[in-house]
C-alpha cells in the first residue's frame, strides 16, 4: 500500500490545476481519499484531528451492513430458480453462482449510471466527488425485483441521481432517499413489469448461465397473493406449492426483492449497524414497534374486505420490505428527523403508515416504500416542531423563574 500511495504522489501534479490530465481531477481525487485518508486540512490556521471513521468509511461500513442481505439473495435467487425448474437439488455453489450472475449486471448498471453522473456533475462544478453513491448503487438492485430490465434500472437511477439528489446539491442535500426513489419511479412509470407474478423470480439464463424456465410460469409474492384473496384464512404458497410460513418469512426462502427476504441476515445488518453508531436505535426501534402496533389494530378490527389485516403483527413486518426499510432505509441520516424526540416520532409513524398501506389499499401491497418517502418529507417538520415545543418548555420556565425572582 506504501507504494501506490508513492505512485499516487507522484502522479498527483498531472492532476491538478494545470496539469495535463486536470480535466479528470475530481476522479483522482475520489480514488486518492476512498484508498486512504486524506492529508489535507480544512484551514490553513487552527488545530486539526483527523478522525479514523470519515463519510466515506462510514459508507463502506454501511455497505459491509448490507452483504448479508447481498449474499443470501444470491442464494435465494438460484434457490427460487430452481424450484421454478421444478428441480428438488439445491447445490449451494451452483445456487450462488447463478443469483450472482443474475444480479451482477443490476449492480454494474446502476454503479455506472449513478457514479458517471456524480462524476460528470463533480468535475463540472470543480468539487471532489462525493461518496453516497456507494451504498445508494448497491441498495438500488437489492430493493427491485430480479427481473428488472436493465434500461429500467439506468433510466430510474439516473432520474434519482440528477433530480433528487445533485439539483439539491448533492450528497448530503437529497431531501428523499435516492434508492427508494428509484423505486417508486420504476412501480409508477412502470407498473406492469415491478408488480405481478412473474418479476420477483429469475426465470431465463443469468449470463448465459443456467435454464431457462418454462414461458407459463407464474408466482406471486406473499404480500401480493394477500392482496387478490377473499377470504380470512389466508393460504400463501411458494412456488414448490407448499405453505409459507412464519419461520420461512423468518429465514427468507421466499420470492421477493433480491434482498430484502431474510430478516435473519437483515438482523445481522442490524447489528453491525447498530454497534458501530452508523445507525440510530431509535429510529429502527420505532419503526418496528408502529408497525406491530398498527398490525395489531389491524388484526384487531379485520375485515375481509381487506384481506391483509388477517396478518398477525409479527408477519406484517416479515413479510415484504417492512424491516429491510426499517433498518437500512428509515435510518438514513440525511432524510431522517435528527431530533432525539423527532426520531422516535418519525419512525413510529413509519411504522404505522406502512402496515396502513399495505392494509387498507390492496393497489399497493408493499406500502414500507411509499411510508419512509412521505416521512421523509415531514421529518423536517417534525425537527421544527420538536425545537419549538423546546423553545416554548424553556420560555415558560425562564418567565416562572422571573417572576419568583
Amino acid at each position: 500500500m506504501n507504494f501506490l500511495k508513492k505512485y499516487l504522489d507522484r502522479i498527483r501534479p498531472n492532476f491538478e490545476e494545470g496539469g495535463k490530465l486536470h480535466a479528470f481531477h475530481s476522479v483522482f481525487d475520489g480514488f486518492d481519499t476512498f484508498l486512504f485518508t486524506p492529508s489535507t486540512t480544512s484551514g490553513s490556521r487552527g488545530t486539526h484531528i483527523h478522525d479514523s471513521i470519515d463519510s466515506k468509511r462510514t459508507m463502506i461500513i454501511v455497505v459491509a451492513a448490507l452483504m448479508p442481505c447481498f449474499f443470501f439473495g444470491m442464494y435465494n435467487t438460484g434457490y427460487q430458480h430452481q424450484l421454478a425448474l421444478g428441480l428438488d437439488e439445491f447445490p449451494f455453489w451452483q445456487m450462488m453462482l447463478y443469483g450472482f450472475l443474475a444480479v451482477l449486471p443490476r449492480v454494474v448498471v446502476a454503479y455506472i449510471v449513478g457514479l458517471g453522473i456524480e462524476f460528470i456533475v463533480a468535475q463540472w462544478r470543480k468539487e471532489e466527488i462525493q461518496e453516497g453513491f456507494l451504498v445508494t448503487g448497491i441498495l438500488i438492485p437489492m430493493i427491485l425485483p430480479i427481473e428488472t430490465p436493465l434500461w429500467m434500472i439506468a433510466v430510474a437511477t439516473a432520474f434519482s441521481v440528477i433530480f433528487v439528489k445533485e439539483v439539491f446539491g448533492g450528497t448530503g442535500y437529497n431531501v428523499l432517499n435516492v434508492a427508494l426513489v428509484t423505486r417508486a419511479f420504476l412501480f409508477f412509470a412502470y407498473p406492469a413489469q415491478m408488480s405481478g407474478d412473474k418479476v420477483f423470480v429469475a426465470t431465463g439464463k443469468a449470463l448465459g448461465y443456467g435454464q431457462p424456465v418454462a414461458d407459463g410460469f407464474t408466482c406471486a409474492t406473499p404480500l401480493g397473493q394477500i392482496a387478490t384473496q377473499t377470504s380470512d384464512q389466508l393460504t400463501l404458497t411458494g412456488i414448490d406449492g407448499n405453505v409459507i410460513t412464519t419461520w420461512d418469512a423468518f429465514g427468507g426462502l421466499i420470492p421477493g426483492s433480491f434482498g430484502e427476504t431474510s430478516m435473519i441476515c437483515i438482523l445481522l445488518g442490524a447489528a453491525i449497524l447498530l454497534l458501530s453508531r452508523i445507525a440510530d436505535w431509535r429510529v429502527m426501534f420505532s419503526v418496528f414497534a408502529g408497525g406491530l402496533l398498527m398490525g395489531w389494530i389491524a388484526n384487531l378490527c379485520a375485515t375481509p374486505t381487506y384481506p391483509a389485516s388477517y396478518l398477525t403483527p409479527l408477519d406484517q413486518i416479515l413479510f415484504g420490505g417492512f424491516a429491510f426499510a426499517a433498518v437500512f432505509m428509515a435510518t438514513d441520516p440525511v432524510t431522517a428527523a435528527r431530533t432525539r424526540t423527532g426520531k422516535y416520532i418519525y419512525g413510529a409513524l413509519i411504522g404505522v403508515i406502512a402496515v396502513l398501506i399495505r392494509t387498507y389499499n390492496n393497489g399497493y401491497p408493499e406500502g414500507a416504500m411509499l411510508a419512509v418517502l412521505l416521512m421523509n418529507c415531514f421529518a423536517p417538520l417534525i425537527d421544527w416542531c420538536v425545537v419549538q415545543a423546546n423553545i416554548n418548555r424553556r420560555m415558560r420556565r425562564s418567565n416562572v423563574t422571573s417572576k419568583n425572582a
